[in-house]
């Protein structure tokens, strides 16, 4: 099948499209289905674009995240807006891979939409203890649009098995970078960071997963207050400044970077109220912005490097480490400068995911295409092993044209 995936992540700053081609392997024939899900897939990624979210429409999404200043109306309008606009990002890369492929046609579409809350633990609400989360973007436009059948919503269905609804990005990762030799790390650096663990030569169950605290957030968020820009491009700013270690000690002393896996984070632990008092720690050591990305940069390089050496080292002891980077962060050199620094003394080779098959910005939707793929299919497509569920999943809700 040739399946296109949308998405747009916690820093909210664009859209993501992918599609991918998918077909089973040799060892896929004959297994049955709804048991687990099949890694022996074959993925080529066929086509990439990117569209940046007009400034209102990001400052809505901004906005109505974790919110209680919102109304219903306005909710529902957000989500039907997301939903033009996923719409028309899947219209134009279609239109864009069709210059060079014309008989080109999409067969299914897997939407992750936008997360406005996730609430990975339980917590208690109205006498009951229950996780919840909640992504938008109305998919019923986007089978409109391209007349094929969308898959979305693919949390819920793994939180209903106990999981935290995160990561779901390490059945792609397992099916694109194992490998029989060498231990692999993928890290993931959008608005949070997300790392998938797959030892050499490891099957699927023994992959591991969790989120290593913020990404870009903290960083994007600095440089739109401080600065006026919305991210640190290239790095520049954070290079220009100094570390500021006492604000990073005190910051890894937060409970979420003790707390052992499968764990998950967004702008609920590191959003808006974090980021305040973070820059306020920063303004009691010094008055140079530049010192606050620059120690933003450090706590994102820092927290990685403390979750490889507490939950993800004694994983991978035989033979050579590849740690793999993707998403916005992968094209900040003064971060990856510090992961280097960080990781490479306890025997990682740093990279980013360019260097071994796509594009870094691509991942991410390509996963939710393969998901979608795995669920039209009759298969999970979770990993228990890295979200906490009892067991495997189907995921996502189907939207017929």
């Amino acid at each position: 099948m040739t399946v296109l995936g949308i998405m747009s992540g916690t820093s909210a700053d664009g859209i993501d499209v992918a599609i991918v081609r998918v077909q089973p392997g040799r060892a896929s024939k004959g297994i049955k289905p709804q048991k687990e899900a099949d890694a022996n897939l074959r993925l080529r990624l066929l086509h990439h674009s990117s569209v940046a979210f007009p400034r209102a429409l990001r400052m809505a999404v901004l906005s109505a995240m974790g919110t209680t200043e919102t109304t219903t109306p306005e909710l529902a309008r957000l989500n039907w807006r997301l939903g033009l606009a996923y719409a028309e990002a899947a219209q134009a890369a279609v239109a864009q891979w069709k210059t060079a492929k014309p008989d080109g046609r999409v067969d299914l579409v897997g939407c992750h939409g936008q997360t406005i809350y996730h609430q990975g633990n339980p917590a208690r609400w109205l006498d009951r203890n229950f996780r919840c989360t909640w992504q938008i973007g109305e998919p019923a436009l986007i089978a409109r649009a391209l007349g094929v059948p969308v898959i979305a919503n693919f949390r819920p269905a793994d939180m209903a098995h106990g999981g935290q609804g995160a990561p779901l990005v390490p059945l792609l990762d397992y099916v694109l970078y194992r490998h029989p030799r060498r231990n692999r790390i993928l890290q993931n650096i959008g608005g949070i960071g997300n790392l998938t663990v797959i030892p050499a030569g490891s099957p699927l169950e023994a992959v591991r997963a969790l989120d290593t605290g913020p990404g870009n957030m903290i960083i994007d968020a600095l440089m739109q207050q401080l600065y006026g820009r919305s991210f640190d491009r290239g790095g520049a700013t954070a290079t220009r400044g100094a570390i500021l270690p006492q604000v990073i000690e005190a910051a890894l002393r937060e409970t979420f970077f003790r707390k052992a896996p499968p764990k998950s984070a967004g702008r609920e632990q590191f959003g808006a109220a974090y980021t305040s008092g973070f820059l306020d720690q920063c303004r009691g050591f010094s008055d140079n912005p530049s010192d606050a990305i620059a120690t933003a940069t450090a706590l994102t390089a820092e927290s990685i490097a403390l979750t490889y050496k507490r939950f993800v080292r004694s994983l991978v002891t035989d033979g050579p480490v590849d740690y793999l980077v993707s998403g916005g962060g992968a094209n900040n050199h003064a971060l990856m400068a510090m992961l280097r620094a960080q990781l490479g003394p306890m025997g990682c080779k740093v990279a980013t995911l360019d260097s071994i098959s796509m594009p870094v910005e691509a991942k991410e939707a390509a996963a939710f295409a393969l998901l979608a793929y795995q669920t039209w299919n009759h298969r999970p497509g979770n990993v228990p092993s890295a979200t906490g569920a009892s067991g495997p999943a189907f995921l996502g809700q189907i939207n017929y044209v």
